[in-house]
């Protein structure tokens, strides 16, 4: 893995990949839809369907925080998979209501790291047939999430977005 998932990103060896788009973001207050766009590589009416839809929270004053940043590039990295329904439904299961940040188990952008993170120790395994449940694990025990019902809650959903991000990956080569 050479980028970051859903971005033109270079990936590096860093404990949090989100934590690369964090000057960007505290330098301008947000990112407008425009620095949105070139980060993703999504068309504008892209991330506002997804805002209309209720999968991305509104924008505060035309900008997008780290919340938003992170969901946009979750629901990136698995479009090309699965059902926008589907991708929501698992980020609800995880975090609940878009807009509402007290019924979350993870805030969007851990989730981001762990995803990414869990991601590239699974392709990057020679074992990589075994499924990603081993790195999951591995990168939720790095992050600090070790034991209880949200942390399995986590666990499940990591490892359908990891295989779900897999098939878009294969279904773009063939």
């Amino acid at each position: 893995m050479n980028t970051v998932p859903g971005t033109n990103i270079e990936f590096d060896e860093s404990e949090s990949v989100f934590e690369k788009f964090s000057p960007f973001i505290n330098a301008t207050d947000g990112l407008s839809l425009g620095q949105i766009c070139s980060i993703t590589g999504l068309e504008p009416f892209v991330v506002q369907n997804w805002i209309k839809r209720g999968y991305v929270a509104h924008p505060v004053r035309k900008k997008y925080g780290r919340r938003h940043l992170a969901r946009i590039l979750l629901i990136s990295c698995l479009r090309d998979s699965m059902q926008l329904e589907r991708i929501g439904t698992i980020l609800s299961f995880v975090n609940g209501d878009t807009d509402d940040e007290s019924d979350d188990i993870i805030t969007e952008d851990r989730l981001f790291d762990a995803f990414c993170l869990s991601l590239k120790d699974y392709a990057e395994d020679p074992q990589y047939g075994k499924g990603p449940q081993p790195y999951v694990e591995r990168t939720l025990q790095r992050l600090g999430y070790t034991e209880g019902e949200s942390t399995e809650k986590l666990k499940a959903a990591l490892t359908v977005m990891i295989y779900a991000y897999v098939s878009g990956t294969y279904k773009r080569l063939s």
